[in-house]
């Protein structure tokens, strides 16, 4: 399998002590005027495409809008010989209690990671029987997640082609099908009960599993991660299985931390794309898609007015730039355009890095003398998410136009495995926080004062789990969700370009008969997380359709 390492990306994207911002401007060799592909936009699934296209021999260009390349992605083909490291998590999760009147005990937490004996072990701090009942869920889990993997790393079935293709493309259109039947012979008489975790709420299937709150909540925070949707709604189990698929460095499961932080990551496949001849220029904007008089592709146009000619473009930008801004609409379907404009984006999302001087220490998990980072410290930090009420509630809030009261968080700290993050002593702390809605109530608008009020909020929480947090605080960067759309180009502030719900994936992603990364206009694809199989890091959208265009390119 190509693509792996899904879901790394949870460690902070950016330093926020200023000497350690990256600077990355590059341009491999001068611009030409014509290539055989150009690719919208240097996100990790931009570069992923374009290094397998330059490396199958298409001579490829990336123009990207920023100073710096962008996203992360690990493709096991593409990678190892490119200056990546990784560090693997191990144990991956922690969420610690807020037990007040415990008399002086030091509150309980839930810690788990890949030795089961020891993951049973603290879930029967909480429940006995779900400690007996956590294995058979993992391997319940492991077998849909077997099924449904392999379904990611190709394009969908080509329903387009089952409609309207000749008998040549609707005979190649069946190679699609072989991993759906696939899948359905791996999950068998189970089919039923899978189809239950991919469409109902994912309270719903773990109150089948298990009677503790504090490991239903805590598993229940995959299926709402950067998702607007609460653990009681219907389709979230998805999510969950989303960001449990996958693994790193041969590890099924799998989370790590990339060593120089997610941007070398980037770099690492930019190095690969390069290597192979591949040309990357930062901060060229791409304007318009330029579309000959046949209604064929041959192009773009950029900022400055330069016209760089090509046989192909494909764009990782989200679906609404590349359609509704890129794309001259007199050469779009007047329905297509409808439905690129009505993709739910919303996002919950806020982000906020932040610098500190010291680790956290957490009433649950109090720090070791010395201050050195200790096994709960290379984990994702789940606060406030001791029962999914809380999650629920957190939602309700955004869903009347205000940021949580009680915001779930999702707290790490990159530099507690890679001490090049920080100067000695100090550390990154990434926060990924929701629920905050793109539109405040009451016409409020996400200034610097409501930044800030949110961002005391979660340290105020942060705080009631490991004193001493604020103070160590020196620095922090705040990202609502307008502020992810205005600077990465992410609509609605959305992590995944539009939202993980079963009427916005396979078949229908990002919108129905346009799966397969081809579009209504000859010679344009999607690349990006708006494409299938959707947001994480694993560079599939861009290999699938680096692929796809492979093809079309081969057969004109």
């Amino acid at each position: 399998m190509a693509a792996s390492g899904r879901g790394l990306c949870k460690a902070a994207a950016a330093s926020p002590f200023p000497a350690w911002r990256r600077a990355h401007s590059e341009a491999r060799g001068g611009l030409k005027p014509e290539y055989d592909a150009v690719v919208i936009g240097a996100g990790h699934n931009g570069l992923v495409a374009a290094a397998y296209l330059q490396r199958l021999g298409v001579n490829t260009a990336i123009f990207e809008t920023r100073h710096v390349i962008g996203g992360a992605a690990v493709t096991e083909e593409i990678i190892p010989k490119h200056g990546l490291r990784l560090h693997l998590r191990n144990p991956h999760s922690f969420t610690p209690m807020l037990e007040e009147g415990a008399g002086g005990k030091v509150p309980r937490s839930l810690l788990l990671g890949t030795d089961m004996a020891e993951n049973q072990k603290q879930i029967a701090q909480f429940s006995r029987k779900d400690a007996q009942a956590f294995p058979r869920y993992e391997e319940f889990m492991h077998c849909l997640a077997l099924a449904i993997d392999p379904l990611l790393d190709m394009a969908p079935v080509d329903m387009a082609a089952f409609e309207r293709g000749s008998l040549l493309q609707r005979i190649r259109s069946l190679s699609t099908l072989k991993p759906l039947l696939k899948a359905g012979r791996i999950l068998g008489a189970q089919l039923p009960r899978y189809y239950e975790v991919l469409t109902a709420p994912i309270t719903k299937v773990l109150d089948q599993w298990f009677e503790s709150e504090p490991l239903k909540a805590t598993l229940a925070t995959d299926a709402v991660i950067g998702a607007m949707t609460s653990p009681r709604t219907p389709g979230s189990g998805y999510v969950l299985l989303h960001h449990v698929m996958g693994g790193l460095e041969g590890t099924p499961g799998a989370w790590g931390y990339v060593q120089g932080g997610m941007g070398a990551l980037s770099d690492a496949i930019a190095r690969s794309a390069t290597t192979h001849g591949a040309s990357i220029f930062t901060e060229k904007t791409v304007t318009k898609v330029q579309v000959n008089s046949e209604g064929c592709v041959q192009g773009v146009v950029l900022e400055d007015g330069t016209e760089v000619r090509s046989k192909a473009v494909l764009s990782s930008t989200s679906p609404q730039i590349t359609f509704l801004k890129l794309t001259p609409q007199e050469w779009l379907p007047e329905e297509f355009v409808e439905r690129i404009s009505q993709l739910d984006t919303r996002s919950p999302v806020t982000k906020i890095n932040v610098a500190v001087d010291r680790l956290p220490s957490f009433l649950a998990a109090p720090n070791a003398p010395g201050g050195q980072p200790l096994p709960h410290h290379q984990c994702s930090i789940h606060l406030n998410c001791e029962d999914t009420l809380l999650l629920h509630q957190a939602f309700e809030d955004a869903m009347d136009g205000l940021p949580s009261h009680r915001p779930m968080i999702e707290l790490c700290i990159p530099s507690s495995l890679d001490p090049t993050l920080a100067p000695a002593g100090c550390h990154v702390v990434s926060l990924f926080t929701q629920y905050t809605p793109y539109t405040l109530a009451g016409g409020k608008a996400w200034d610097e004062q409501e930044r800030n009020a949110y961002a005391d909020r979660v340290f105020d929480c942060i705080e009631a789990y490991a004193p001493g947090f604020k103070d160590s605080v020196v620095g922090r960067d705040i990202l609502t969700p307008p502020d992810l759309e205005r600077i990465f180009g992410l609509p609605g502030g959305n992590i995944f370009h539009c939202a993980m719900t079963l009427d916005q994936l396979y078949f229908a992603r990002p919108v129905p008969l346009h799966s397969g990364y081809r579009c209504p206009l000859q010679g344009l694809y999607l690349c990006g997380s708006g494409a299938h199989p959707g947001g994480g890091v694993m560079g599939a959208a861009g290999r699938n359709a680096a692929h796809v265009v492979f093809g079309d390119l081969k057969s004109l």
